[in-house]
């Protein structure tokens, strides 16, 4: 079935977590910026989405004139294909991939939408924030921190680089240190140099299908992990990315639902960085 174009689409994976969804529900509902939801559920058991507290949200986000999907996507292929297949029922131009331990603070979705395309570029990303950090700082890890003074550019990000050394950025709260050692008076939001973002990523989708999408997905074993370092990275290498301060994305602290991290999709795919950069 053809769906009908729109402007941005939040594409949300999930798998055994209701609490934590409903929470991401809650986010969104407090976004006042127009957006389309897709949510592809996973689980062993029930989905998370069914519950009384999501459907509650739920219902609430279809009020508020979303449009608003909800697929149970099985089987398990990993979670690259899991995207892939978010990808494909969405035809926005702007396609946000939010994962389903994220929550997002009102006005989060309209700085993403507005510094995409303020900068031109082939993704943006919000770094997701652990608060329970907030009173540990780590000045060695903000060392590789530098702001975007002009246009966007594309970025080969190559492990063993000072490029690399930027994914400490966004551990723990460091996001929130960031903001608050770089954020300016009057600013709305900032851009800066990223490895990656994890977590809540928006992609310009033109971009993110030049170069593949998720379709690396068919050259990984089921448990796999960094298919979003490996798209976004890609990405960054044709058309530049950046992450954004004030990052109001907050991480909910709970247990990762992949502990097995031995495959990592950029060690595993040929050709992993598509495009050329200046």
């Amino acid at each position: 079935m053809t769906r009908p174009a729109r402007g941005l689409d939040v594409l949300v994976p999930t798998r055994d977590r209701p609490v934590e969804l409903a929470a991401t529900l809650a986010g969104l509902a407090a976004q006042e910026h127009p957006f389309g939801l897709v949510v592809s559920d996973q689980s062993d058991g029930p989905a998370s989405y069914d519950t009384p507290p999501a459907q509650t949200l739920l219902r609430a986000l279809r009020a508020s004139g979303h449009q608003v999907r909800t697929v149970r996507h099985r089987p398990r292929r990993g979670l690259a294909e899991h995207r892939a297949s978010l990808l494909t029922r969405s035809s926005a131009r702007y396609v946000l991939f939010l994962d389903d331990d994220v929550w997002l603070e009102p006005g989060a979705l309209a700085r993403l939408h507005e510094a995409i395309q303020a900068l031109g570029c082939g993704l943006v990303g919000a770094a997701v924030q652990g608060l329970s950090y907030l009173d540990d700082h780590r000045p060695g890890e903000l060392a590789p921190f530098e702001r975007w003074t002009g246009p966007v550019e594309p970025e080969r990000i190559e492990p063993g680089t000072p490029a690399w050394e930027r994914w400490t950025l966004h551990n723990a709260a460091n996001p929130v240190h960031l903001a608050a050692a770089h954020l300016r008076p009057g600013e709305r939001w900032m851009a800066y140099k990223i490895a990656w973002v994890g977590g809540c990523v928006l992609y310009d989708r033109r971009v993110l299908e030049d170069v593949g999408g998720f379709d690396f997905w068919t050259d990984l074993p089921e448990a796999h992990c960094g298919e979003d370092v490996l798209a976004q990275q890609r990405v960054m290498a044709a058309a530049g990315g950046a992450g954004i301060l004030p990052s109001g994305a907050y991480h909910l602290e709970s247990p990762t639902t992949v502990p097995d991290r031995t495959v990592q999709a950029r060690d595993v795919v040929d050709g992993v960085l598509a495009g050329s950069a200046s």
